[in-house]
């Protein structure tokens, strides 16, 4: 039996005397798609954060691969596991290609120049993410789905383990939010790459995910398919709205709202 691709024991983390997650117990198994869901507040950040390494986890708390993840290298981590902000604004005005091939760095010893391989690996990400046609033209002038898209092709471009993405399609009409996705589902299923990322959106989560983390003030509540985790109860208590479920044809759990006045129902139709 492998081993997880990453463990977290016990882990407790917190800004200045704030707790933010609290004994949160976790194993993510290498080729899962993992989806974080709750409420704004809940911890869906910090925790993808500290999975993939961008914040310091308290000692023994977070493993990769059985080891202490404050013992991994930074250079190994960033070969394993790659980071895909919120964020996409960029402080110095890189072409799109630029910004993809900075991917390739974490391969590159110290003061190394892009080889030829590095370039074609470039070239194949923005291709998979359909970014080659403005390769050459400024990352700051395009828009925010080709933003987020040309920030997935340098995450591939790393050729992870793993891609830890939060909320890689908030703020984004429902086309581009479907390219990605489906972008991270090729990514899971022909490449076998971890994705593990934060979701607002319940529907799209249960359509792609297959394992959903439901938080709620900084502890796991739910751990499950979507079928286990989306369900009327629970989903009321952490959002403190009254919901219905119903079955998506076409994959997935449609949860829609319930207005205070009218009669709470937990059918699923």
């Amino acid at each position: 039996m492998t081993s997880p691709l990453l463990t977290a024991k016990n882990l407790n983390f917190g800004y200045d005397d704030t707790p933010i997650l609290k004994n949160i117990f976790l194993k993510i198994e290498a080729g899962e798609f993992i989806g974080l869901i709750g409420p704004n507040g809940s911890g869906k950040s910090t925790l993808l954060k500290l999975l993939a390494g961008i914040l310091d986890a308290p000692a023994h708390s977070i493993y990769f691969k059985q080891q202490d993840i404050r013992q991994v290298t930074r250079k190994k981590l960033a070969q394993s596991i790659a980071w895909t902000p919120q964020e996409q604004n960029l402080a110095f005005d890189f072409k799109n290609s630029e910004v993809v091939l900075m991917g390739r760095h974490p391969h590159l010893s110290l003061l190394a120049m892009e080889s030829v391989n590095d370039f074609a690996i470039a070239k194949k990400a923005m291709e998979i993410t359909h970014t080659l046609a403005f390769s050459d033209r400024s990352f700051n002038e395009i828009s925010g789905g080709e933003k987020q898209r040309v920030l997935i092709a340098s995450a591939i471009a790393q050729e992870p383990e793993m891609m830890a993405l939060d909320e890689p399609t908030s703020a984004l009409d429902i086309k581009y939010q479907m390219q990605i996705l489906e972008i991270l589902q090729h990514l899971n299923q022909d490449r076998k790459t971890t994705i593990v990322l934060a979701m607002h959106d319940l529907h799209l989560a249960s359509k792609f995910c297959k394992r959903l983390l439901l938080l709620d003030n900084g502890k796991i509540v739910r751990d499950g398919t979507p079928d286990k985790v989306l369900e009327p109860g629970i989903l009321e208590k952490v959002y403190n709205i009254n919901v219905k479920l119903y079955r998506d044809p076409n994959g997935g759990v449609l949860v829609s709202p319930i207005p205070s006045s009218a009669p709470a129902s937990t059918d699923i139709a």
